[in-house]
């Protein structure tokens, strides 16, 4: 009787399953103004219904967040004012670039939400447009508008934090 060769197995690269857990997030769109703008309370990470090529071209980062908002219409949540620009390669049929954009959220969310909007004052401001694994996603961030005196109270806050890093930027610690 022949004896099988004992195998010594090698450090195996990782399998699919194993890199498919790590999600990758590439930041297309970013809404730098909601912060000074508004009071952001909460966040939350909804799905964008996309069609056609719009997938392609945010890809490629040919979008704009600024002036977009989030409305509840019936028992949907509907992304208003996200302009994505069309894709120059695409076929005859170009969706509109600022249609408005079903968010796709939990049932739960979703009343939840309506209800804070119901309330005076709060709004849904998407703050960011990223790609999570292959996903398109966006997170809007229940915001409470800013009063002008906010405002200046928080650039007098952004001067007084530049002025100490400028203090603490010529000396070593």
């Amino acid at each position: 009787m022949a004896k099988k060769p004992i195998r010594l197995e090698s450090a195996a690269p990782p399998s699919d399953q194993e890199s498919k857990k790590k999600k990758e997030y590439k930041t297309v769109a970013l809404n730098r103004k909601a912060k000074f703008e508004y009071f952001l309370e909460e966040f939350f990470e909804a799905g964008l219904s996309l069609v056609g090529s719009e997938v392609k071209s945010l890809r490629a980062g040919n979008a704009s967040i600024q002036d977009a908002f989030a409305r509840p219409e019936g028992d949907e949540l509907w992304l208003h004012g996200m302009h994505i620009n069309p894709w120059d390669t695409g076929s005859h049929f170009q969706p509109e670039a600022k249609r408005k954009r079903r968010l796709l959220l939990h049932v739960a969310e979703i009343r939840r939400l309506i209800g804070k909007v119901n309330e005076r004052g709060y709004s849904l401001i998407p703050t960011r447009v990223y790609f999570k694994g292959r996903w398109a996603k966006v997170e809007i961030a229940l915001a409470k508008g800013k009063k002008l005196f906010d405002k200046r109270q928080s650039i007098r806050e952004k001067e007084a934090q530049r002025e100490v890093d400028r203090a603490f930027r010529g000396k070593e610690y």
